[in-house]
């Protein structure tokens, strides 16, 4: 079986993009969210996420940076922001998260990855490249300083649900979103909101014979 979540980052980042990632579950193909906990539209993110029980939701640990330079203790301050971070999101959704992720991938600096890793697991949650889920991030619209809406168009995405999504379970990454902050991925977020949203992104799924599914599957899917 071929099974799909797909999972928005940054929720909870500003009004607009938590709006739009919200659309794209209730619209489109987006299955999962993770949400930072400390930014500016958090709270709103939270009721959003109780609204919506059909979507998984994790936490996107924000590390400031003085954590992400790696200086001193890094590995212990680091899980200590972490734990700080996952109580506060329960405070903000009232349960658990399904899953952990980073702000940049900060869990792959080699001073922090230990860190998170722990963390997860004793928390039982699956963590992005550390689990049983295939990480594909490349529907992304912008490198080099440049954007590349090519890269989130409809057509993008088809081609590499249909070259990339494989037996198991794959989690596809995105930031959909409206640009409402000073940001340098702005219109890309839209686009990507746009294609997320795009009927024919839900056909091309089901003539794949992919199934979309969440972090709340991902117990049942990993024990098979």
């Amino acid at each position: 079986m071929k099974y799909l979540i797909v999972n928005a980052d940054d929720f909870g980042l500003s009004p607009g993009v938590t709006r739009g990632i919200l659309e794209a579950h209730a619209g489109g193909i987006l299955t999962s969210t993770s949400l930072m906990v400390d930014a500016p539209a958090s709270e709103a993110g939270a009721r959003g996420a109780r609204e919506a029980p059909r979507m998984s939701v994790g936490l996107h640990a924000d590390l400031p940076p003085a954590l992400t330079d790696g200086g001193g203790d890094a590995t212990a301050r680091c899980g200590e922001e972490l734990e700080r971070q996952l109580r506060r999101f329960i405070e903000l959704v009232g349960r658990s998260p399904t899953h952990m992720d980073s702000h940049h991938n900060v869990h792959r600096l080699p001073a922090l990855e230990l860190a998170f890793v722990e963390v997860a697991a004793r928390h039982g949650l699956p963590m992005r490249e550390h689990s049983g889920a295939r990480y594909f991030s490349k529907f992304y619209g912008q490198w080099s300083g440049k954007s590349h809406l090519e890269q989130v168009a409809l057509e993008s995405l088809v081609d590499m649900l249909e070259r990339e999504v494989g037996e198991g379970l794959t989690e596809l990454s995105c930031h959909p979103g409206y640009a409402d902050i000073a940001s340098g991925y702005s219109i890309e977020r839209e686009a990507e909101l746009r294609t997320l949203c795009d009927p024919r992104a839900s056909q091309a799924i089901d003539r794949l014979g992919i199934t979309l599914v969440s972090y709340h599957d991902y117990p049942h899917i990993a024990g098979r």
